[in-house]
């Protein structure tokens, strides 16, 4: 099933930014024929024209306003009920994309303005997106902006894919054990501490029904997931399915080539998949079949599966 991801409108949809424009990206382009969005404007929905004059955040005190400095009017508490009307009638999705820096959709570094126009801080959510933070976080959350980044990008569409896999088990016992074992070197890299609770819940030795299972590890998979795997964490990983083969299937230069790239990787000069494509080879080639439904050698359609990027710099940096 393709997941359901809510997506700023202006984005690749329509031409209703606040100077008439649409919004042209790339990646979100690739998704279209693999995720069922859902396109909604904010702005527009809260009977702003398009073009319309640009609104944007104003901080008194502690307060934060949605504010359009050109017709004096304050859009706060129009933009609250709109976002509280919508998020209740939405159906189950799995995430959102929303617009970079717009004082109404953007997760992170919006500017926001003092009462007489000077700029206090570029580090705000925007109005709409401060609603959409607050929901649940079994949720893959990103802007359209940062999506250019590889490693942020293959963070959101691994949580994305993980998540609406999750949504989607059968209500039974053993499709979580399924589940949880071809997610078990996944989940190693991200965080290894709540793999193995997440295992204990699995394991239910205090005998909770199914749906109090289901909802402990849905806690801690939203935990296991709310952040990005760090570069060491995935070696670890990669090494661990590096030594189902190593000592009976390879010889001295395929080693010394895997551990090369490995070194490689570690050095941000090659991506992810570069490595985990020798290994789904291996896995076909030598039959392990415990690795072949690992997710971590496939968190995500292979078509998505880009090596494109920024080209900013480490993720870490960013961040």
């Amino acid at each position: 099933m393709k997941p359901k991801v809510v997506i700023s409108r202006c984005i690749e949809f329509d031409s209703c930014r606040w100077n008439g424009l649409i919004i042209s990206n790339s990646i979100v382009k690739s998704l279209k024929p693999h995720i069922d969005f859902i396109p909604v404007c904010p702005e527009v929905e809260i009977g702003l024209g398009i073009p319309r004059d640009p609104i944007r955040l104003v901080q008194e005190g502690d307060i934060i306003k949605l504010y359009d400095p050109a017709s004096n009017l304050d859009h706060t508490n129009n933009m609250m009920d709109f976002a509280d009307s919508f998020l209740s009638q939405l159906p189950k999705v799995d995430g959102f994309i929303l617009k970079s820096r717009s004082p109404s959709c953007g997760i992170c570094n919006v500017k926001s303005y003092s009462p007489k126009g000077n700029v206090l801080s570029g580090k705000e959510t925007g109005m709409f997106a401060r609603k959409v933070k607050s929901l649940p976080p079994l949720l893959a959350v990103e802007d359209e902006s940062r999506l250019l980044n590889l490693r942020i990008r293959e963070h959101f569409l691994t949580k994305l894919y993980t998540l609406r896999s999750f949504s989607a088990l059968e209500k039974k016992a053993s499709s979580l054990v399924n589940f949880h074992a071809d997610n078990k070197y996944l989940f190693m890299a991200y965080n290894q501490q709540k793999l193995k609770e997440a295992g204990s819940i699995v394991a239910n030795h205090q005998k909770l029904s199914l749906p109090d299972v289901l909802d402990q590890y849905s806690i801690v998979l939203s935990e296991i997931l709310s952040g990005m795997p760090r570069n060491s964490a995935n070696i670890n990983v990669l090494l661990h399915m590096f030594g189902y083969f190593s000592k009976t299937h390879l010889n001295s230069s395929e080693k010394e080539l895997f551990l090369d790239l490995l070194e490689q990787y570690h050095q941000f000069q090659v991506p992810l998949i570069t490595l985990t494509s020798i290994i789904k080879m291996w896995v076909a080639e030598y039959g392990v079949n415990y690795l072949e439904n690992q997710s971590f050698l496939q968190p995500f359609p292979k078509e998505l599966q880009t090596i494109f990027d920024t080209g900013k710099g480490r993720i870490g940096k960013q961040l």
